[in-house]
């Protein structure tokens, strides 16, 4: 881990935890934006997915500035432009519609925050070190998720929401200078920076099956944890905002510890695929308890929403998996494809949430409809593990 004592390394982890925390936030903003906007689970839906889709879409542009102007001017102009210029709007907002724009131009912010460490790791550090750093990296980033829940709930209760989101916005231009002056591009040797394209990325067949995981995997924790946690424990067990913060701040933790213990599990169980596929599977047999028993206790309902937390940040390990079968000059294009494909996969499944709960809100009762939503995000989740069974083992494994 010696690569996390460099001040630069820091900056961008720091970036990788706003872009945690706005990705979470809105889940205890709810009845908030309820009682002053005027918006709805819906619309939250759509601004939510919002903040994917811009991110996702920019994740193609963000590789080949990564590869032209390299990590410290590509993360720190985007940073500040688009994540600080988005949450001032989002503080301003007294429409609806302004957190669709808010949350859009902040995903376009957070868009290289991961994928600048990333890009540097591959070209600075062997490949074998990798997993380990990408994984530290997501590690100490979900801290962001840690702050979205109780702890934001608790500063909005202290000075407000709006003044709250000021001082985010003054935190996130603060990192985006940090990054500026701190962060050192990958030397390449004077041999100009590495150059690939994505139809060679997809010609690559240990691909083919690994990448509709990718797609699916991370929509079912990160959809619930940053938008239908709320609505669901309020709607169904009528939970205060405090109870709402309590939970998503478990389902937070257990992310951060699932991201350490990765390298642990891995190692024990000898080979990324397997741990990929175990963690998978105890995510499949919590959501699919969720879709059978919606209205389970409580405290079921938390732990479980904890258990989702804890097996669904397979993210890491899926990359490193990807990245071990990227030659050298791929890995930049690389890696940004399999970010726009995890994160548009989010964006895309959370939009189509918004109309199917509509539509399950208005034919069910609550408990009923939150079903229905669950096994929306188990059914993809499924197909996608069993492909995933015929990617082969990591090429370094």
């Amino acid at each position: 881990m010696g690569a996390f004592l460099s001040l630069g390394t820091i900056a961008l982890t720091l970036a990788y935890t706003l872009s945690q925390f706005y990705r979470a936030f809105l889940a205890v903003l709810t009845s908030t934006l309820e009682a002053e906007l005027g918006a709805t689970p819906s619309d939250l839906a759509l601004s939510s997915g919002m903040w994917f889709v811009t991110f996702a879409l920019m994740q193609i542009p963000v590789g080949w500035a990564l590869d032209r102007f390299g990590p410290r001017r590509t993360a720190s102009w985007l940073l500040a432009a688009g994540a600080g210029g988005g949450a001032a709007v989002f503080a301003l907002a007294t429409e609806p519609w302004h957190l669709h724009v808010s949350m859009g131009l902040i995903g376009i912010g957070c868009a290289p925050a991961l994928m600048a460490s990333y890009y540097i790791f591959a070209h600075d550090h062997p490949r074998a070190r990798f997993g380990a750093l990408a994984a530290a990296v997501v590690g100490f980033g979900s801290a962001g998720n840690i702050l979205g829940a109780a702890p934001l709930v608790s500063m909005i209760q202290a000075i407000g929401w709006r003044p709250t989101l000021w001082l985010v916005t003054a935190l996130t231009l603060g990192v985006a200078v940090l990054i500026a002056l701190s962060v050192r591009d990958p030397d390449h040797g004077g041999g100009g920076r590495p150059v690939g394209r994505v139809r060679d990325i997809l010609r690559l067949r240990q691909l083919w099956f690994l990448l509709p995981l990718f797609f699916v995997s991370y929509a079912a924790s990160a959809a619930i944890r940053g938008l239908w946690a709320a609505p669901y424990l309020q709607g169904v067990h009528d939970a205060s905002d405090t109870l709402v913060g309590r939970a998503t701040l478990v389902m937070g933790v257990a992310m951060v510890v699932g991201n350490f213990m990765a390298g642990p599990i891995t190692k024990a169980m000898g080979s990324i695929r397997r741990t990929v596929v175990a963690g998978h599977a105890i995510t499949i047999a919590a959501l699919a308890w969720l879709w059978l028993a919606p209205a389970a206790p409580a405290g079921v309902v938390i732990a479980l929403l904890g258990v989702i937390g804890l097996a669904g940040v397979n993210y890491a390990l899926i990359m490193a998996h990807a990245r071990s079968f990227l030659p050298p000059h791929l890995v930049g294009r690389g890696v940004t494809l399999m970010n726009m494909l995890s994160i548009g996969g989010v964006g895309i499944m959370q939009f189509a949430s918004r109309p199917l709960y509509t539509w399950a809100a208005q034919a069910y009762p609550p408990a009923q409809a939150f079903g229905l939503l669950f096994a929306f995000f188990l059914v993809p989740l499924v197909i996608g593990f069993v492909l995933y069974l015929l990617t082969p083992e990591a090429a370094d494994a």
